[in-house]
């Protein structure tokens, strides 16, 4: 199978519009699933280049779910490739795309890019997913934007969410100053990028740190005289 870059480069399906700096992170959390059983969603189907080149990428044993509020992306399905239409800020909507398909192994938010569908999308399908799935959101130049719903340091942006999500995360060492929550519980890591935010799932490992070999303790004392 060949890379992710080289299946964009040697495109001659429908039109693929892609940023060439999210490929290496692409690469980095979404190779562990090619050629094994993988139900992926991508909000936003363009063109319906993208759809298909997960599916060559990711290889025959994968489902891509596409999503869009265009009724004539319905066009893009194809074997391994079902269309949805729908809005991604819809939680009747997303609940029935969990109940047929879920729950998805990843999930790429390249949608509306609002604020609020993003967080909307996340909120619903990020404890739905598969326990060590991924989900990726991209195109987040839009938080910094207000025709979006985003603007620098605004509340509504989901990255001020994905800022507060860090201390989520390393919630058991504030000492209570931050109850875990099922983030906390079910999230090994967050990884941030030009435009782009990844959250891998999965269990929380034992928090422990041993030193090895041990080293001898000695009392300390106080030098002579």
């Amino acid at each position: 199978m060949s890379g992710l870059w080289t299946e964009f480069l040697t495109n001659q399906g429908r039109s693929v519009h892609k940023w060439t700096h999210y490929f290496p992170a692409y690469e980095r959390h979404l190779a562990r699933y090619v050629n094994r059983p993988c139900r992926m969603l991508e909000i936003g189907c363009a063109h319906g280049g993208s759809l298909q080149l997960w599916k060559r990428w990711l290889g025959p044993l994968a489902q891509i779910v596409g999503v869009d509020i265009h009724p004539g992306c319905a066009a893009y399905a194809e074997h391994n490739i079902a269309i949805r239409i729908g809005d991604q800020g819809d939680t009747a909507f997303l609940a029935r795309l969990h109940e047929e398909f879920g729950p998805f192994d990843v999930v790429l938010d390249d949608g509306s890019h609002r604020q609020s569908d993003i967080a909307t999308s996340f909120g619903f399908l990020y404890p739905r997913m598969a326990r060590d799935g991924v989900y990726m959101v991209e195109d987040l130049h839009t938080a910094y934007w207000p025709e979006y719903g985003g603007g620098l340091r605004n509340p509504a942006s989901f990255l001020e969410t994905c800022k507060h999500l860090v201390d989520e995360l390393n919630a058991v060492w504030t000492k209570g100053a931050l109850p875990p929550t099922e983030f906390t519980h079910t999230t090994l890591s967050m990884h941030f990028y030009d435009s782009m935010v990844a959250f891998e799932r999965g269990a929380t490992p034992p928090r422990v740190g041993p030193q090895i070999p041990p080293v001898e303790v000695k009392e300390l004392r106080p030098p002579p005289g």
